[in-house]
């Protein structure tokens, strides 16, 4: 990974006034007839913290992760951001444009599939290009250079910058993904199984990449995955679910050393299928 030094715009990003969360989810329920996705759930992420979710199939990880990142509205409870000019907001009452801009700026979401994160007829500098273009940035040469940079960071060569993204490996899809989400210096980035598929040598080299960028420029994160060494790695917190509900919230090192509630010690002795 490139080593040059961290300057003035690499800085963490900017966080809300003192005390205040970066999110703040209350009482969110998400209900499919009388099958419960998820129950209740209440919780506050604070500016540069990771959050990890972890619990079996079926447990409601993934449907709390799509309705706190707008993916899928909750049928109670709220979902509020810290936004940059106006505090505090619920993201389901925010205009749809609103919703959008803050989804392409302020946020980034790295899907299991990174192809489902990526534009697949686009070249690869394309995607991460046209985030900027987001912001507003027009001159092509200093689009350019943001994505070289970009490649450079993320440890992809930078003589395939003009090709698709179907042509690349899955890790490097991935990678690929990170810097489409990264390059607008989002405050907030969600993570959907981020490593799963792939082969354990790309798996560790992927996750000491994201701790590094995440730590480096300050970003708050959720993460769900199935893998407990993910959460060990690259999570300050962790929440366990079981059928829809959060059996067990806590600091992650105390949650994997000293599980309270029986279902986490189960999957933390790996008992269970996760």
């Amino acid at each position: 990974m490139s080593t040059v030094e961290t300057t003035q715009s690499e800085q963490p990003n900017q966080v809300p006034a003192i005390n205040e969360p970066l999110m703040r989810v209350s009482k969110l329920s998400r209900l499919y007839g009388d099958i419960v996705g998820c129950e209740n759930v209440t919780f506050e992420l604070n500016p540069g913290e990771v959050l990890g979710i972890v619990g079996e199939s079926g447990s409601g990880k993934s449907t709390l992760l799509n309705c706190a990142s707008a993916r899928l509205e909750p049928t109670s409870g709220t979902v509020e951001y810290n936004t940059r000019e106006g505090g505090l907001t619920n993201i389901y009452k925010m205009l749809e444009s609103e919703r959008r801009f803050l989804i392409r700026t302020d946020w980034g979401i790295v899907y299991q599939d990174a192809m489902e994160g990526l534009r697949p007829r686009v070249t690869a500098g394309a995607n991460v290009g046209e985030r900027l273009i987001a912001l507003g940035q027009r001159h092509f040469g200093k689009l350019r250079s943001e994505t070289v940079d970009w490649f450079d960071r993320v440890e992809m060569d930078v003589g395939r910058i003009d090709d698709m993204p179907k042509t690349f490996s899955g890790g490097m899809r991935q990678r690929l993904q990170i810097a489409r989400n990264l390059v607008t210096k989002p405050r907030l980035v969600f993570m959907d199984e981020p490593t799963s598929g792939l082969d354990v040598s790309v798996q560790a080299r992927l996750l000491d990449l994201i701790r590094e960028l995440v730590s480096r420029m300050g970003i708050a994160c959720i993460i769900v995955t199935h893998d407990l060494g993910v959460v060990r790695l690259l999570t300050d917190r962790l929440m366990v679910m079981r059928k829809g509900r959060v059996v067990e919230h806590g600091l992650t090192d105390q949650v994997l050393d000293d599980p309270q509630h029986p279902y986490s010690q189960l999957l933390v002795s790996s008992i269970l299928p996760v």
